[in-house]
């Protein structure tokens, strides 16, 4: 490893403290950057995304993706965690902390509206960041871009049910456009210059395509700690205003997603598949798209919102949680693969 994944786990809390930092001082300057936004969607942060993910995405080969349908156990439990086992726990866990546990340390007035935002955040599985952490354990890259894809497009269809469902609502009102922008923007065209860039550097020949992979490396892992340096910059103020609130809310949070991940790694483990499917497969269950997230929560209840809050601490804990669960990931690579079935290994790998 170079000296960024090396020690990326101190780039990213100086990041964090970084952000924070400038936040508290040049307020001005981030909520201009911070309303730089389309469709609720903020535009530098969705380039930092770019500069993140067509890297990785640079080597999904596109002749391969037939393969992936022999996967069928990973994307069996991806799709059964996210849409039948995700968003009903989430509910449970914040019913059970915030409207039980914490609510003598919270606002009266805003229990019922934190309870939302965590709900909106269970029903949204995440959609570009997966294609961080897979890349991080070395995730199969043909099957972390099918079972995005497929997680969209139930994502279309599936989100304003559950979500009307769970907050007890006959209707609900889904930035449509939001979702489908989210889409484009962080699949649509990733995929697009990432496979142009393919096509330009494999005319060269594979070795000049590792050479390239490698030149890009840098580049995904700065492009990471300045989108936290933004993220965190523009909560800043809101951190240091509401330090317990945020503890708060970030307990079941973090307790879903370690939760969310220890199930899915686990029923890919009993089922036999190889570490190169079971670790995307678990990581897109237990990270967040956070975009449709905040941006349901500020269409329903408002900007200065519980629910809009709730949403927004989901965002300040993603990365860290994330990283830790990577690291689990690859330290467990040799337990996970040791009892894969041989069928797993012939079809695991990227091909």
């Amino acid at each position: 490893m170079g000296v960024f994944e090396r020690f990326l786990t101190v780039w990213v809390a100086s990041s964090i403290i970084v952000g924070i930092t400038l936040g508290e001082f040049l307020p001005d300057l981030f909520q201009a950057i911070g309303n730089l936004t389309a469709y609720e969607i903020n535009l530098p942060v969705t380039v930092l995304i770019w500069l993140m993910i067509v890297p990785m995405l640079m080597k999904v080969d596109f002749k391969a993706l037939h393969e992936v349908g022999k996967q069928w156990r990973g994307i069996g439990v991806t799709l059964g965690v996210n849409w039948l086992i995700k968003p009903f726990t989430m509910a449970a866990l914040g019913w059970l902390f915030i409207g039980v546990l914490f609510r003598p340390f919270l606002p009266e007035a805003e229990i019922e509206s934190y309870i939302a935002g965590l709900i909106l955040l269970g029903a949204a599985p995440c959609t570009a960041m997966v294609f961080v952490w897979s890349h991080l354990t070395k995730g199969d890259a043909n099957f972390t871009l099918s079972q995005v894809a497929l997680n969209d497009t139930i994502m279309i269809f599936a989100f304003a049910p559950i979500v009307a469902l769970l907050l007890g609502l006959s209707a609900i009102t889904i930035p449509w456009e939001t979702l489908t922008i989210s889409v484009v923007a962080f699949i649509v065209i990733p995929v697009i210059i990432g496979q142009m860039l393919r096509r330009m550097v494999m005319a060269k020949g594979l070795a000049a395509f590792e050479r390239f992979d490698a030149k890009l490396k840098p580049v995904s892992m700065i492009a990471l700690l300045a989108t936290l340096v933004l993220l965190f910059a523009f909560q800043g103020q809101q951190i240091l205003a509401q330090p317990v609130i945020i503890v708060l809310l970030a307990v079941p949070i973090i307790l879903q997603t370690y939760f969310i991940a220890a199930l899915a790694y686990g029923a890919n483990k009993i089922l036999g598949v190889s570490h190169k499917i079971a670790a995307p497969s678990a990581m897109i269950g237990a990270s967040n798209f956070f975009e449709l997230a905040v941006a349901t929560a500020i269409g329903l209840f408002g900007f200065s919102s519980g629910a809009a809050l709730a949403t927004v601490v989901g965002v300040l804990v993603e990365v860290p949680v994330m990283l830790s669960l990577v690291a689990i990931a690859n330290r467990s690579r040799h337990w996970f693969d040791a009892s894969a079935h041989p069928t797993a290994h012939r079809s695991g790998g990227s091909k």
